[in-house]
């Protein structure tokens, strides 16, 4: 199991990584919002997910997309606006897709996906289906109408949902303590009549653990959970480097979650010729994935007009 998670915590950390070096070139045709620091949120709960499960992200969406098996080649051929995108090259690194995985969709928009999930949630439960729905989003959507409506919703229609508060400590450039009255978010779940629980995002083990723990019950009827995720990112709010120095936080914060690096952790747990071949199959993973993207076409102007509505046969719908 180790060797499963460290791959998969190991690129998603590379893949940013390499993303990171290659966006000021300017091949990157969209923003990016960087998981590095919180891979294992991703990681850990998608680990207790079966194939029929479904999940909605954030636009910082690169980790649970990879960590739930979405295509690595589509997902950088998106993100260099390329028609081989998982996308077509229209939606860029906030608007990933991977509905075979069960990768529903993220959004640039705060908050909108988790409505969305417990839509699904409600038609999962309406057919009777064996699927538990995962909601991932940040503390600042916790903020928006949508978060309450959604919970209480879920309470009492006893949905089939995990909701996963990525809980990074800003909404951009803004401390949490300056923007919420009640800092425990998880609090404010159990408000609502969910069972709620604060976890250690880095402790991946103890996140898979726990994942594992819960989600068969919800998937048992028992209704819906709610995680709140303490965790941490590196890198600024959107892009690839750094941002001490706008003042709204400094290097000895971050020091100890650095310090704290769930992916070198995890590493020194494994057997280094082990790990040594599960990084050099990545490494070469990777590569592959940038040449693809740089070798794939741009979408032509008729893209322009494609995917904008869904075609209908009105006169078929009349006879």
């Amino acid at each position: 199991m180790r060797e499963q998670l460290y791959r998969s915590l190991y690129r998603i950390r590379r893949v940013e990584e390499e993303i990171a070096r290659v966006y000021p070139t300017d091949k990157i045709k969209s923003p990016v919002h960087l998981s590095i620091g919180q891979e294992a949120v991703s990681v850990g709960v998608c680990a207790a997910l079966q194939p029929r499960d479904v999940v909605y992200g954030t636009y910082r969406g690169h980790a649970l997309y990879l960590a739930r098996g979405g295509d690595l080649r589509a997902m950088i051929a998106e993100l260099y606006g390329r028609a081989t995108g998982c996308t077509k090259g229209k939606g860029g690194s906030m608007h990933l897709i991977a509905p075979k995985q069960r990768v529903m969709g993220t959004s640039a928009v705060v908050g909108t996906t988790i409505a969305n999930a417990v839509g699904h949630a409600y038609a999962v439960r309406y057919r009777r289906q064996a699927a538990v729905v995962a909601s991932f989003f940040g503390d600042g959507a916790t903020e928006e109408g949508v978060f309450a409506e959604s919970l209480n919703f879920a309470v009492l229609k006893r949905l089939p949902i995990l909701f996963v508060c990525e809980n990074n400590g800003y909404a951009i450039h803004t401390r949490q303590e300056r923007r919420q009255g009640t800092p425990a978010i998880c609090e404010r779940a159990r408000a609502h009549g969910l069972p709620a629980e604060r976890l250690d995002g880095d402790d991946l083990l103890d996140l898979v653990g726990r994942a594992r723990d819960v989600v068969p019950r919800v998937r048992a009827g028992e209704g819906p959970w709610f995680f709140e995720v303490m965790t941490y990112r590196w890198r600024e709010h959107v892009g690839p480097g750094c941002d001490y120095d706008l003042g709204y936080r400094t290097e000895d914060e971050a020091a100890p979650h650095i310090a704290n690096d769930p992916v070198r952790r995890l590493a020194e747990t494994l057997d280094r010729a082990g790990r040594a071949v599960i990084e050099a199959a990545v490494e070469q993973e990777i590569a592959d994935a940038f040449a693809f993207a740089e070798a794939s076409p741009f979408p032509t102007a008729e893209e322009l007009t494609s995917d904008v509505f869904k075609e209908e046969d009105h006169a078929a719908t009349l006879r």
